[in-house]
């Protein structure tokens, strides 16, 4: 994955939570597994798992276009943003289970910290 890629991925990712993307239900091990890295993640204040499994409807292995990318991104986030103040997030995420705003915020972030962090960006 290069940059750009990362870009895509992460915008997809947000899409999520904005209801513009809907994940494949998972088995009951992998949702528990799930829910437990959401509580360690947070009561620990850890970075996500390195070389955690994503869903193959958000991996990026194709070429994109940077400008593009860095400008779809901007405006999800800002659309994110908005949802997020507005309280009007889902209440669950077919990995992490139940979630509240906070929640949202902190594993957002914590993704997208972790991608720049890793493109060092």
């Amino acid at each position: 994955m290069d940059v750009c890629q990362m870009m895509k991925h992460c915008n997809q990712v947000l899409q999520v939570p904005l209801g513009k993307i809907e994940l494949p239900k998972i088995n009951l091990l992998f949702r528990a597994i799930g829910i437990v890295t959401k509580w360690e993640i947070q009561i620990f204040n850890n970075g996500i798992p390195p070389n955690m499994p994503t869903f193959q409807k958000l991996i990026v292995n194709f070429e994109c276009d940077f400008e593009e990318e860095k400008k779809s991104l901007l405006k999800t986030l800002e659309e994110y943003r908005i949802c997020f103040e507005n309280k009007n997030l889902p209440d669950h995420h077919v990995l992490f289970g139940k979630m509240k705003e906070k929640d949202w915020g902190f594993l957002e972030y914590k993704h997208l910290h972790h991608h720049l962090k890793q493109f060092n960006v």
